[in-house]
């Protein structure tokens, strides 16, 4: 594999862009709007503690400096212009995020519930009602464990298959994973077409942070609680607090 800075470039500019006119555009839909102001109302109560913002902004720290070490050491390594069909594209992006889901599904489980890192994992557990600023509120240790999880899946699948993956399909991949994770702690209701299933997504992982002895280990889909058993069913909440 070479080392292909420009692409590695475009990587992160295609992230960029989304994370910046994304949310602009999301949020020109009037009940997203809303469940937006809901969510930012209940995370000005959390962020007015000191100790909340001091631990987000150090996580935030850890996330950055996680990403600069992986898109400056491999990712020039992991991504390319090739051409790909449709078909080769979404078979890209849907391995990487399966085998990140999987890893992370049993290191959450395993190591982070049930094992030696349940105490660094409770910090995130005092959010018993998530909305959006909580997916930020994670010790630094859990947040450079998980994002590293999902870093890795990309050269996996580079490796898998031989060659470097295309640059659109891990930028896509990338997107799905930071958005869906963020949004799975975000509050929302909307329990109608065409946005039930965030409602539910939501739901599912509101479920798990009920306390710190239940399910849906997962992060990006239910698919491994629902093989192992470890799947419940949503919690739904009437208000954002």
């Amino acid at each position: 594999m070479t080392y292909d800075w420009l692409a590695a470039i475009v990587f992160i500019a295609l992230n960029i862009a989304v994370m910046k006119l994304g949310p602009w555009l999301v949020f020109k839909v009037p009940a997203l709007a809303q469940m937006r102001a809901l969510n930012r109302e209940a995370d000005k109560v959390k962020m007015s503690r000191q100790s909340y913002r001091d631990a987000v902004k150090v996580n935030m720290r850890a996330g950055m400096w996680t990403n600069y070490v992986f898109y400056a050491a491999l990712l020039p390594f992991c991504v390319s212009f090739d051409a790909r069909p449709l078909w080769q594209h979404g078979v890209e992006i849907l391995a990487v995020l399966l085998i990140f889901d999987f890893m992370y599904y049993l290191t959450h489980r395993f190591l982070f519930h049930d094992g030696p890192l349940r105490k660094v994992h409770a910090l995130h557990h005092q959010a018993r009602k998530p909305t959006h600023i909580d997916a930020q509120y994670v010790h630094p240790i859990e947040t450079v464990i998980g994002l590293s999880l999902f870093l890795v899946s990309l050269p996996i699948v580079a490796l898998i298959e031989g060659a470097p993956l295309n640059v659109f399909s891990a930028a896509i991949a990338t997107i799905l994973f930071t958005q869906l994770n963020t949004i799975n702690h975000t509050y929302v209701n909307l329990p109608y077409f065409p946005f039930k299933h965030l409602t539910y997504i939501t739901g599912v992982h509101a479920a798990h942070h009920v306390d710190m002895n239940h399910g849906n280990y997962a992060t990006l889909t239910m698919l491994y609680d629902r093989i192992f058993g470890t799947y419940e069913a949503p919690v739904s909440r009437p208000t954002a607090s």
